[in-house]
C-alpha cells in the first residue's frame, strides 16, 4: 500500500497546526501561496488539536478543520489526518482524574505536557473512540484524506495506577499460567523473592530481572493494545485509508519490530545532530540505520513524517544546517526507502516549548529566507523522482537488532557495566555495509524472515531465545552465513544464563564455548593477529574453547595467544565469532573481505571514498557527499543519465561539500 499514488510520486509536505493561527487569517492566505511556490503536496493536521475540537466533553467545533480540509484541497494538497490522543485537553483531565498516569510511588501526575495518559484507562479510551469515530465519520470521504496518523509518537513510559497493575497481572497469569512457572523464570529463589500471590508483584524492583523485562514488554503491549483500541473506528468507518503512527529513533521503551505488525504503512521522525561533531560521516551512518531499520521493518518503503527543515530546540546543541545539507538529509531519507520528505513544521509557533524549534516558515513569515528557498529546491528535486516512490532495494545482508535484547541487557550487572553501548555496537557493524554500498536491512530476530538472506549479522545478541537460536541454526544449516560477536547468546528469553557454555544452545553451530568474558580497562590495549595485521581491542574478550571452529585471528602473547575471531563449518553454511569489540577499522575490513568471500552483491562503484554513502533503489543510484569538503568520485565506464539534469555522465565526478547526484544507468541501444 503506498500513499504516494495519490500524488503521483513522492509525498513533500509538513506538520501544518491550522488551529495556532485563526487570529491571523492573513497567515493562512499566505500559507497558500508559499506552499505551491515550496511544492508542497501534502499536509499532516490535527496533531494535537484535541482542545480545539473538543472544548467540553461533547461539544465538539470542526468548521475550522472543515475549513482547513476545504482550503487545502483546492489548493492542489493532500491530507494526513492526525488523531489527538497524544495531548488530552485540560476538561478531561479535571472529569476524569483517572485519565493521568500514575508513578510509582502512588501519586497521580498532574494535567500538562504530553502523552501522560494512563493507556489502561477506561475513560480514556471511550473519550479517544469518541472523537475518533466522528473525524472518521465526517472526513474519512474526503478527496483530499490519504492517510490516517494515529496519535503522535507513542512512548513507552509506563503508568503505575491500579488498572494498569491489574493488567500487568493479567498479562502475566496468560504468559506463565502459574505463580511457580513465574518464579522459575524470574529466579526468585535469589535473595528470597519468591512470590506466593499474584497482587505481591509490583514492578519497581530492579534487581529481579525477569520482572523488570516483563514490565518492560508488558508496556510496549499496552501501548500496541491502545494504539489498536483507538485505531478502530478508523478502520472500520473508513478500511480504504490507510493507518500509520510515527515511530521514533529506537530508545522509547517500544518493541517497534512487533508494533510494526499493526500499521498499514511505517512512519517515523527523523532529526540527526548535523555538524555537532567535526565529522558528519558517523551522523550519516546512525541515520541510515534508522531509515534502513525503518525500511525492513515491513520490508516496503515508510514515511518520513517528520524532520527538520532549520535547527531543533531541544537537543542541547542543534546546528544550522550547512549549504547542501538540507537537501542531502532529504534525499539520504528518499535513497533509504522512504517515499515521504515531511518537516515539523510549516509554520514556526509563537508560544510554547518549541517556539524556538526552525520552520519552513519562520517568525519573520516570508518566503525568502534561507530555509524556505533551501525546502523549495528540495521540493523541486522530489518532484523529478516520481519514478522511485513505492520501489524497494535488493538485499542480501542484515544486522539484527532486538529491543528486548537491549532492556534485558541494560538490566544486567556485568563485569563490565560502562560502554555497553548495545545500539552503538550494531550501528557499528551496520556502517561497514555503508561504507561499502551494500545495502542492509536492520531485522529483529523473532519477526524477519532469515532465509531471505546471504549474510546475517549479530551483534551482543546477550538475550537468545531458543525459538531464534533454532532460526539461526536453520539459517546456517542451509547455507547462510552468520556472524555473532562477545556477549551473544548469554541469557534465554527469560533472561536465565544458559547452562553449558555459551553462545546458547548454538555451541555446536559455531563450533566453540565461551568459558567467561573478559574485561579490557580503558588504559589497557590487547591486540589480535588476523590475515598478517594487527588489530585493537577493547572493552570485552570472550576466552572461548575450540570446539570444531578453526581461529582466524588468535591474541598476542600479551593475552594469552586465545582464539579472536573463528570459522565453523556448519551444514552448507558458515557460522563465524568475533570473540572482542574492536575498533571499527577491523570491522570495516572485515566485513569487506566477508562480503568479497560469500559473493554478497556490493555497490556498482569499485570505490567509495570515505564520508561518500552510495544506494540504489527502483534502478536509480544516489551517490551522496557528507564530507564538508569536495569529493572526487569515479563511475568507471558506465554512462548514466543525470535526473536532475537530463545530461549524460561517466568518469569522474566532483561533489561538493553536502552535495548530491542522483543518476539512472543509460541505455544503450537496443539495450532492454
Amino acid at each position: 500500500m503506498s500513499v504516494g499514488q495519490f500524488v503521483g510520486g513522492l509525498l513533500h509536505g509538513a506538520d501544518y497546526n491550522y488551529e495556532q493561527w485563526l487570529d491571523l487569517p492573513e497567515q493562512l492566505d499566505k500559507d497558500l501561496v508559499y506552499m505551491r511556490e515550496a511544492e508542497i503536496n501534502v499536509l499532516a493536521v490535527g496533531v494535537f488539536s484535541w482542545s480545539m475540537l473538543e472544548s467540553d466533553e461533547g461539544i465538539y467545533n470542526f468548521e475550522w478543520l472543515d475549513q482547513c480540509f476545504d482550503r487545502l484541497h483546492k489548493n492542489g494538497q493532500k491530507i494526513i489526518l492526525a488523531t489527538p490522543s497524544g495531548s488530552k485537553p485540560a476538561w478531561l483531565s479535571e472529569k476524569y482524574p483517572e485519565v493521568c498516569q500514575m508513578a510509582a510511588d502512588g501519586i497521580r501526575q498532574p494535567h500538562g505536557g504530553r502523552h501522560n495518559h494512563c493507556r489502561s484507562s477506561v475513560k480514556y479510551r471511550e473519550a479517544c473512540v469518541r472523537i475518533n469515530t466522528r473525524l472518521a465519520e465526517r472526513y474519512g470521504t474526503h478527496p483530499a484524506l490519504i492517510l490516517w496518523h494515529v496519535s503522535n509518537e507513542y512512548n513507552g513510559i509506563p503508568c503505575f495506577c491500579p488498572q494498569c497493575l491489574a493488567a500487568f497481572r493479567d498479562w502475566l497469569k496468560k504468559r506463565y499460567e502459574t505463580l511457580d512457572s513465574l518464579n522459575a523464570a524470574w529466579y526468585t529463589a535469589f535473595w528470597s523473592h519468591r512470590f506466593t500471590s499474584w497482587e505481591q508483584i509490583f514492578p519497581a524492583d530492579p534487581s529481579i530481572h525477569g520482572l523488570m523485562l516483563d514490565w518492560q514488554r508488558f508496556t510496549s503491549d499496552r501501548t500496541i493494545d491502545f494504539f489498536l483500541a483507538e485505531s478502530e473506528p478508523l478502520r472500520r468507518i473508513t478500511p480504504d485509508i490507510p493507518v500509520t503512527t510515527n515511530f521514533q529513533m529506537p530508545d522509547v521503551g517500544l518493541d517497534y519490530h512487533k508494533f510494526a505488525g499493526y500499521v498499514d504503512i511505517i512512519s517515523w521522525d527523523n532529526y540527526p545532530k548535523w555538524h555537532c561533531a567535526p565529522d558528519d560521516g558517523p551522523e550519516a551512518i546512525k541515520t541510515g540505520f534508522f531509515h534502513d531499520m525503518c525500511r525492513s521493518y515491513l520490508g516496503k518503503p515508510f514515511l518520513m513524517m517528520e524532520s527538520g527543515p532549520g535547527a531543533n530546540s531541544w537537543q542541547g546543541i542543534s546546528k544550522k544546517k550547512k549549504k547542501g545539507m538540507h537537501l542531502l538529509s532529504s534525499i539520504q531519507a528518499v535513497a533509504h526507502g522512504s517515499d515521504s520528505v515531511q518537516y515539523f513544521q510549516w509554520r514556526q509557533s509563537r508560544g510554547g516549548q518549541e517556539k524556538f524549534h526552525d520552520a519552513v516558515i519562520s517568525h519573520l513569515g516570508t518566503d525568502d529566507t534561507r530555509i524556505f528557498r533551501e525546502v523549495a529546491e528540495t521540493g523541486s528535486v522530489i518532484k523529478k523522482l516520481s519514478a522511485v516512490a513505492g520501489t524497494d532495494t535488493k538485499v542480501q545482508a542484515a544486522v539484527v537488532y532486538d529491543f528486548q535484547n537491549g532492556w534485558a541487557l541494560g538490566n544486567a550487572q556485568l563485569q563490565r557495566n560502562t560502554g555497553k553501548n548495545y545500539q552503538k555496537e550494531c550501528i557499528a557493524q551496520y556502517g561497514a555495509f555503508w561504507k561499502a554500498g551494500i545495502p542492509c536491512d536492520v531485522i529483529g530476530p523473532e519477526y524477519a524472515d532469515f532465509e531471505r538472506y546471504r549474510l546475517i549479522v549479530f551483534p551482543m545478541l546477550y538475550m537468545l531465545s531458543e525459538k531464534t537460536a533454532e532460526k539461526i541454526r536453520a539459517f546456517i544449516s542451509h547455507g547462510g552465513v552468520a556472524v555473532a560477536t562477545y556477549l551473544t547468546g548469554i541469557v534465554n528469553e527469560s533472561d536465565l544464563c544458559y547452562i553449558g557454555g555459551t553462545p546458547g544452545n548454538l555451541t555446536d553451530v559455531f563450533g566453540l564455548a565461551v568459558e567467561e568474558t573478559k574485561t579490557i580497562a580503558y588504559y589497557e590495549a590487547p591486540e589480535f593477529v588476523m590475515n598478517g595485521n594487527n588489530w585493537k581491542a577493547t572493552h570485552y574478550a570472550d576466552r572461548i574453547r575450540l570446539c570444531g571452529a578453526k581461529a582466524l585471528g588468535v591474541f598476542t602473547s600479551s593475552f594469552e595467544e586465545l582464539p579472536a575471531v573463528t570459522a565453523c563449518e556448519y551444514g552448507k553454511g558458515t557460522a563465524y565469532y568475533i570473540c572482542t569489540r574492536t575498533r571499527q577499522a577491523f570491522i570495516d575490513w572485515f566485513y569487506r573481505e566477508l562480503c568479497k568471500k560469500h559473493s554478497v552483491d556490493s555497490c556498482v562503484l569499485r570505490e567509495i571514498p570515505a564520508g561518500v554513502s552510495v544506494r540504489e533503489r527502483g534502478g536509480v543510484m544516489f551517490i551522496m557527499n557528507f564530507n564538508c569538503r569536495e569529493t572526487t568520485v569515479s563511475l568507471g565506464e558506465n554512462v548514466y543519465r543525470d535526473m536532475l539534469t537530463e545530461e549524460s555522465i561517466s568518469g569522474t565526478i566532483l561533489l561538493p561539500p553536502y552535495g548530491i547526484i542522483i543518476l539512472a544507468k543509460k541505455r544503450e541501444p537496443g539495450e532492454k
